[in-house]
């Protein structure tokens, strides 16, 4: 279960945010998720609620945006979002695509106390 060392990271992360703010405590995280980031925000909620307890995060909320998959077709120059498991381009049905969104996770907002 990878998501107990990303949440070790993402603590360490909020915590080097608040201190660099002069702030002592955390009391929201925002945080975006692609669906393609092998991050299971159910297993990451709950890596989150029990890693807290002795940080700056410990009375903060977790607020998870889960991240479509969006995809640039280099063929048709279309930027479209996948919906199914199908990577073509909906438009031309080429996969010669990148991935613009989705894949990654990032720390979108922290509320300092």
């Amino acid at each position: 279960m990878h998501e107990l060392s990303i949440v070790q990271s993402l603590i360490e992360l909020c915590e080097e945010n608040a201190k660099a703010n002069n702030s002592n405590s955390i009391s929201k995280v925002a945080i975006k998720v692609g669906k393609l980031s092998n991050i299971e925000p159910e297993l990451l909620k709950t890596a989150f609620e029990t890693f807290k307890l002795e940080t700056m995060c410990k009375n903060a909320s977790l607020t998870i945006d889960i991240a479509d998959v969006k995809i640039e077709c280099r063929d048709c120059s279309k930027i479209s979002t996948l919906d199914k498991n199908e990577f073509l381009c909906p438009f031309c049905k080429s996969d010669n695509f990148t991935i613009i969104d989705g894949e990654d996770m990032y720390l979108m907002s922290l509320e300092l106390e």
